[in-house]
């Protein structure tokens, strides 16, 4: 892990203070809002240059692991989302629906490092990235109509227009890249090398100037976003517990169990991140309350990887 990565949420939480304190000055606060696309879209395209979107064939060598991945992630996940934002956030219609789009979006690209460090399959959690990228991609619309369609806040065409802007142009972006350097492996690794770090800096500077453009909105709804905690909380436990029992009853190798709870519990804040901004225009405490997702999800990422290296010691263990 770089020490960039392992500051993931300093950073984070760094951008959220510079940008509350530079959007008093009336200048920033007017322009900075103009930043934030510009600054996703290069975040993501840097994000899907250095996925093996081409090696989805992989995913499905070992098809016991990605179907169970996909049917967590992709059914049971959304369910339980939707029913802990009706539980908890149902009266808050920002804050419903930023939880599900954060709870939604399984994790893409960092969650490795965390199932590396856990001594799970890093070579099967690589292999199962695309099939998540491509799948919340495709379901994420879907999703919003079903579980926040009565909210009144989503509206088809916009959220359309977003993932065009947000995900299938930086998309195609790296897809041409990739065309490019594809017969040049040295200059393919040297441009991989250096871009490691990008994506991670881009997100801190579009937290800076979402802040910085609607900082005072969050500071007089403080009492909101505390809210968004509890049902985060209870996601991570109510999952840990569904992966350990599912990859249990299945007899998952320790290393693929281990896996198949760091792809049912991390999550894409970026990408997340990237559609709320573009698809609430007019709903700026959605996509504020997405920027909590990292700031609380690293740490439980943390613990969850202790707790998994507790739990592979045990000498009955089988997941």
């Amino acid at each position: 892990m770089g020490l960039i990565e392992k500051l993931y949420t300093v950073i984070i939480f760094i951008a959220v203070m510079i940008g509350l304190i530079i959007g008093q000055i009336d200048f920033i606060q007017s322009n900075a809002e103009s930043l934030i696309v510009p600054l996703i879209m290069a975040m993501l395209t840097i994000t899907f240059l250095q996925m093996p979107i081409e090696d989805i064939r992989a995913a499905f060598k070992n098809r016991k692991f990605t179907y169970t991945s996909v049917l967590i992630n992709f059914v049971w996940t959304p369910i339980l989302s939707w029913l802990l934002a009706l539980l908890f956030l149902g009266d808050t219609p920002a804050l419903y629906i930023g939880f599900i789009m954060l709870m939604i979006t399984p994790c893409t690209d960092w969650y490795l490092i965390f199932t590396g460090i856990a001594k799970g399959n890093v070579a099967l959690s690589t292999a199962i990235l695309p099939v998540n990228l491509i799948l919340q991609v495709i379901l994420l619309p879907i999703y919003l109509l079903v579980f926040g369609g009565t909210t009144g806040a989503i509206q088809f065409p916009i959220l359309l227009e977003s993932i065009v802007t947000a995900l299938l142009i930086p998309f195609i972006l790296s897809f041409l890249i990739k065309m490019l350097v594809r017969n040049k492996q040295q200059l393919k690794d040297r441009l991989l090398s250096k871009i490691n770090n990008l994506p991670i800096i881009f997100l801190g500077l579009a937290i800076m100037a979402m802040f910085a453009s609607q900082g005072q909105l969050l500071v007089t709804h403080l009492d909101l976003l505390w809210r968004i905690t509890i049902p985060i909380l209870l996601f991570f436990i109510i999952n840990f517990f569904v992966s350990q029992k599912v990859g249990h009853f299945l007899k998952f190798p320790i290393a693929d169990g281990k896996s198949l709870s760091m792809t049912t519990l991390a999550r894409n804040s970026p990408t997340a991140l990237a559609i709320a901004m573009t698809a609430f225009p007019n709903e700026p405490l959605i996509p504020l309350t997405l920027v909590v997702g990292p700031l609380l999800e690293l740490p439980l990422l943390a613990i969850v990887t202790q707790m998994l290296i507790g739990i592979s010691k045990k000498p009955n263990a089988i997941t």
